[in-house]
């Protein structure tokens, strides 16, 4: 069964458009667990646009509550401190996790929109993979669908990588011809790392149209969705929507 990670970062974007703590972000995340989500994940930024540090301890301890449940935070390990924000290393350390996603993403970004390139950063990267592994942190890394930075990857010792997925739902959104198309990329990704022994992720623009295809990726474990999930949910209730996802992603059975 693929896992189904809810990332909650547009609940707290909505909720830090006023003042105080409407919608509560931790009484969302049970609702989630209690429709059948697998997990969480968070992706705080130094600007603090959404998800804020106190969050990240707020949902490790609620998490705690649940046993299996996992917590995924995901973050540019090479953000330094600043105002009201201690690092993401740091955030890391204060947490208990089972899980960080390593994103190479700039503040200035409005969301993710690339993996790491491990022939540039590799040197950079492997102190921080060792460092979360000595802390007892599942470690995965946010990759494109390119097989020779995966090999680089593995190399890095990292557990598992993210595919980036924005790529192929864009080319889903285009035709399931293109997407398809795309496909190819990713399962040739997906092999790379399951030959190599790592675990294989995916997250970004995954939504029910696009799960249908993505689904069938050789040995996908966990994905992670917030933004369309969320989207969904207003027109369908939060609940309902989770059960729709942990659907679609239990259809892989008959494929």
């Amino acid at each position: 069964m693929i896992k189904l990670s809810v990332n909650l970062n547009k609940i707290a974007l909505i909720r830090n458009s006023r003042p105080g703590d409407y919608p509560d972000l931790t009484a969302h995340a049970r609702t989630c667990l209690a429709a059948g989500a697998d997990g969480i994940t968070v992706h705080p930024r130094p600007d603090l646009r959404h998800i804020r540090p106190d969050d990240v301890h707020q949902l490790s301890t609620l998490l705690r509550e649940y046993p299996g449940i996992e917590l995924n935070v995901e973050g540019n390990p090479f953000e330094p401190p600043r105002q009201h924000y201690p690092g993401f290393l740091a955030l890391v350390a204060q947490t208990a996790l089972h899980q960080c996603t390593l994103v190479p993403d700039s503040s200035e970004q409005l969301t993710s929109n690339h993996g790491f390139d491990v022939s540039a950063t590799g040197d950079q990267l492997a102190p921080v993979v060792t460092r979360l592994h000595e802390q007892g942190v599942r470690v995965s890394l946010f990759m494109d669908p390119d097989v020779e930075q995966i090999r680089l990857a593995a190399q890095l010792g990292v557990d598992r990588i993210e595919l980036y997925t924005g790529p192929f739902a864009a080319q889903w959104k285009l035709s399931t011809v293109c997407g398809e198309a795309m496909f190819k990329r990713y399962r040739e990704a997906a092999e790379c790392a399951l030959g190599l022994g790592l675990g294989v992720n995916a997250g970004h623009d995954l939504n029910l149209d696009n799960l249908v295809h993505f689904i069938a990726l050789p040995g996908l474990q966990e994905v992670s969705i917030g933004h369309a999930l969320i989207v969904d949910a207003l027109a369908m209730g939060l609940t309902q929507t989770v059960q729709a996802y942990k659907a679609r992603l239990s259809a892989r059975v008959a494929l």
